[in-house]
């Protein structure tokens, strides 16, 4: 054949990048229109009239991920190409860097625009980085890491904790509003701003409304006996003593408070002082001593007891300097207050009946005859409407998900649940312990009054305020109302995502918020696997990640972290394995533990060492030394 009469030879290479850039090219237009489409229903929220880098960046993300990508995916990585699967932090920019490489791989002759926008690939880190700097402060000299730890009771009293916990790494303290009051909240924030002049560093104040929590409610009470329990390591030592709060107005009573208070008389309060032990015999018949620790107001004592006893309401106490036996006047013996006794245990099995009771019915445990059930064991629901939405078939779970059920009669008592999912020694309920209904529809309101009470002291001390069970765009504006009527719009707000509805939501919460408010959000692992299931939540909690990365939102990876170490001082290769899973976050929680200062410090360890390796979604290579 005639050279001249060749067909020109075709680059099956050239052809196939010219087909994947049209691809990229049609793919981008309808993201913007998609994106455009969804922020019009924010219109009315944003008064400048434009949105955003970050709103309109997540506008796209989700517009992006309407598609099936997995196949350019594919061809894209073949050609040695960004395959997409990090374009979280800057969408239109990382598209717009393919289609220019692309452009330049097909067509010898193209010339970019010098007049086209730069192309920010590293600009949605940037927003990010300044919004976790906003909500908890600058990086710490050792990393990007942001430790949060929930403050125990013991943190008002207790100021070397406190200072050791900011020490170690703590720089964000979580207090839960649901528990302890205003008197211990004061304290702890005490601590915690003394402890930042001693230390020259910042620790952020994440106060916790309580919310809408459905828990288990109070459970009859059995004889008047109070266990004092010290806390013991594996081998059996020591290594914190019982506590007990002696006071003398005992019609201050704290709310949910971990310890104990016992009223005294005014005249044994007069004679307490640190140091003095109170001798007492407890049911067991054997000697034991409480010992004054310190004053916590004017009108209660901190004493500690360093081994276990059974304190029996209304027993002798006799007054001395030092633990042993010793003859003493009769005006050192003093009798110590009436207090209530401990709660009956409730312990339930798989396929057994728990019957579910309105909140003003106190539980108990099952009744039996000669072996056979004359009535099931019963817990009260603190939200006694909820019994009435409960459908037959519908699952009910208990205390973090530590007891599941199902619905299998409504009668006039209550609901008839049937154990479906217990450890096999079974499982002891407690009262004050969360309740899910995942299928049930509630419709309850966003803010209890107690949070509204609750939200003129956060509002005047915290840092951050933490948004319990919040599920739609119309609660975080609820709270937005809330603050501004109390001059405090720029609070910055941790939405919590604790329900299957939030999840759905949480681009509506994310879009409507963030050209509003300053907004980080908390993913509580543990009320979502009761939610959504452990399978599905492995799922969840990376759409979440990207997501909020999307929207240069930062997160707070939350629940059960270093969990065995913080409570039992060991040391579970599963959980660290979580814990390292946990730096693609921008803050993790720790819950806590007598052993907190060991998990700070383990975490810290794992996160320092992760961002070494791994920043969000991006593998990092830093130089092996093998």
């Amino acid at each position: 054949m005639n050279s001249d009469n060749q067909l020109p030879i075709q680059d099956p290479c050239k052809d196939a990048l010219k087909q994947i850039l049209a691809e990229v090219i049609e793919l981008r237009q309808s993201i913007e229109v998609k994106a455009n489409q969804r922020l019009e229903k924010y219109q009315h929220n944003n008064h400048s009239n434009t949105f955003s880098i970050s709103a309109r960046n997540l506008a796209h993300y989700l517009a992006m991920r309407q598609f099936d990508l997995r196949h350019l995916q594919d061809r894209l990585s073949h050609a040695s190409l960004t395959s997409l699967g990090r374009a979280e932090g800057s969408v239109l920019s990382t598209f717009d860097s393919l289609i220019d490489i692309l452009k330049r791989a097909t067509n010898v002759h193209y010339i970019p625009d010098e007049h086209s926008r730069n192309l920010y690939l590293t600009e949605g880190q940037q927003l990010l980085d300044q919004h976790t700097i906003d909500l908890f402060g600058h990086f710490r000299k050792h990393g990007r890491a942001h430790v949060m730890v929930t403050l125990p009771s013991e943190a008002s009293w207790d100021y070397t904790l406190v200072k050791s916990m900011i020490e170690k790494g703590m720089s964000c303290a979580r207090i839960n509003c649901a528990h302890d009051d205003l008197t211990i909240w004061q304290d702890m924030i005490n601590n915690i701003r003394r402890a930042e002049i001693e230390l020259s560093r910042s620790c952020h104040i994440l106060m916790d409304l309580a919310g809408q929590k459905i828990r288990t409610s109070n459970i009859t009470l059995g004889p008047a006996i109070h266990h004092l329990r010290v806390q013991k390591d594996r081998t059996g030592k020591i290594i914190a003593p019982a506590y007990l709060i002696l006071t003398k107005n005992y019609e201050k009573n704290l709310v949910n408070s971990s310890i104990l208070r016992v009223p005294i008389s005014k005249a044994l309060h007069r004679k307490l002082k640190t140091g003095v032990c109170l001798a007492f015999t407890d049911k067991q018949h054997k000697q034991r001593y409480l010992t004054v620790d310190k004053a916590l107001s004017d009108t209660d004592w901190l004493v500690s007891c360093d081994k276990s006893a059974y304190l029996i309401s209304g027993c002798n106490l006799t007054l001395t300097t030092h633990q042993k036996r010793t003859k003493h006047k009769s005006d050192d013996m003093f009798s110590l207050g009436q207090f209530p006794g401990e709660p009956l245990d409730i312990q339930v099995f798989k396929n057994n009946l728990l019957l579910l009771t309105t909140g003003d019915i106190d539980g108990k445990p099952a009744e039996y005859t000669d072996g056979v059930l004359i009535h099931p064991a019963q817990i009260g629901c603190t939200l006694s409407s909820a019994i009435a939405k409960l459908d037959i078939g519908q699952p009910v779970w208990i205390d973090d998900g530590k007891v599941g059920a199902i619905v299998e009669a409504i009668t006039e008592q209550g609901a008839l649940l049937r154990i479906t999912e217990a450890k096999t020694g079974g499982v002891r309920i407690k009262s004050d312990k969360g309740i899910n209904f995942p299928e049930a529809e509630l419709n309850l309101p966003p803010l209890t009054q107690k949070d509204l009470c609750d939200l003129d002291f956060v509002c005047m001390h915290a840092d951050l305020v933490g948004f319990s069970f919040v599920e739609t765009l119309a609660d975080i504006e609820q709270l937005m109302s809330e603050l501004a009527k109390r001059n405090k719009s720029e609070l910055p707000i941790i939405a919590k995502i604790e329900t299957n509805r939030a999840v759905i939501n949480l681009p509506d919460i994310i879009l409507g918020t963030i050209d509003r408010h300053k907004l980080g959000i908390m993913i509580a692992r543990g009320d979502l696997a009761v939610e959504l299931g452990s399978a599905r939540l492995t799922e969840i909690q990376e759409e979440l990640l990207w997501l909020c990365e999307a929207a240069h939102v930062p997160v707070i990876w939350a629940t059960q972290v270093l969990e065995s170490i913080a409570k039992q001082g060991s040391r579970s290769r599963a959980e660290f394995t979580d814990a390292a899973m946990a730096v693609r976050a921008e803050c993790v929680m720790l819950n806590k533990g007598p052993y907190i200062l060991d998990a700070i410090v383990a975490l810290l360890d794992v996160m320092i060492r992760m961002q070494e390796h791994q920043r969000k979604k991006f593998s990092r290579l830093r130089a092996l030394h093998w």
